[in-house]
């Protein structure tokens, strides 16, 4: 299986440099907000946003060093990911993120939410400062697309009409959003012409839905411990998925579960059978591949090199996470 480590060494220097920075730009003043921010940025993530962000700027940059502005676009990528889990984390009450507790668990939901608002507004300021409209245009549509993915996620819940189409809407705007933004941002401080810029785009959308599709199947197929966060929890708290939306064609009595709200003893775990018991997992598995291989061409408008091979190879290790 491909490793995390040895697919982001062309970036290795890059991710740790990142890190060591992060922390500095965070700049609150008060404690708390800093103690909130420091520790998830201090968790084991893999780091997989700016990196992407990284081995578009190489990769657009094939024989030239990447400017500090490139640097700064993976830090504010960072940074506008780790904002969005600390909402995430207080809207789905999760108690574990990556392992480790969550913010709200250890400072209360009034500071994650502060933080994670104060973290938007640091990557802000820190976008404007790069002085590109362009970039910072696309930047702002990715913290629109949050806040949307967040409203449109609440009021779907247990809604057993959600359409495919309607979650891939959600899933686009909670996640591929962020990564088809900053990957496009990377080509446009590259200088690329337009036509090129929008082929990053459509790399880092499909890379995107595939990698929450993964997450998705996931919630269902690993255990807490693997997860970092309780296994089948999304399904408890409503979120509708893939594999259940697929499962719910071919398990009437898994609308009846859902739409009680999992309201007696044992229903989640008669709703979590059901979805195993039909095909919903593989044919997610289907659609993940689907994107995941649809990102792929996208990459051809770039010039070979060892960046470029690295983006490719890591739609395989989306895929991978499932077995």
């Amino acid at each position: 299986m491909t490793s995390v480590t040895s697919l982001f060494s062309p970036v290795e220097a890059d991710l740790q440099l990142l890190t060591e920075n992060l922390k500095g730009l965070i700049g609150a003043q008060h404690p708390v907000l800093y103690a909130a921010a420091e520790h998830l940025f201090s968790t084991s993530g893999k780091r997989i946003r700016p990196a992407i962000v990284f081995l578009m700027s190489r990769a657009t940059l094939p024989n030239q060093e990447i400017t500090p502005r490139h640097s700064r676009l993976a830090e504010i990528t960072e940074m506008i990911h780790t904002a969005s889990l600390f909402h995430d984390d207080v809207v789905d009450q999760s108690q574990l993120r990556r392992g480790m507790p969550t913010v709200h668990s250890l400072f209360g939901n009034r500071v994650a939410i502060q933080a994670g608002d104060f973290l938007f507004a640091q990557a802000s300021w820190y976008l404007a400062d790069l002085d590109n409209l362009e970039v910072v245009k696309l930047l702002s549509q990715v913290i629109k697309d949050f806040a949307e993915g967040e409203i449109q996620q609440g009021f779907n819940r247990f809604d057993t009409s959600l359409t495919l189409e309607a979650y891939l809407n959600k899933t686009y705007y909670k996640t591929a959003s962020l990564i088809a933004n900053s990957a496009k941002a990377a080509g446009v401080l590259s200088g690329l012409p337009a036509a090129r810029i929008q082929d990053i785009y459509h790399y880092g959308r499909n890379l995107g839905l595939a990698f929450q599709i993964v997450d998705d199947i996931l919630d269902f197929t690993r255990s807490t411990n693997e997860l970092g966060k309780p296994a089948g929890s999304d399904l408890q708290d409503g979120n509708l998925t893939a594999p259940v939306l697929f499962a719910l064609e071919e398990k009437p009595y898994l609308n009846v579960l859902i739409e009680r709200e999992f309201s007696e003893e044992g229903d989640i775990e008669t709703a979590l059978a059901l979805v195993h018991e039909s095909s919903g997992i593989q044919r997610s598995r289907a659609l993940a591949s689907h994107y995941a291989h649809g990102a792929i061409p996208h990459l051809e408008v770039l010039p070979a090199s060892e960046s470029r091979q690295a983006l490719a190879r890591l739609t395989d290790y989306v895929l991978e996470r499932l077995y």
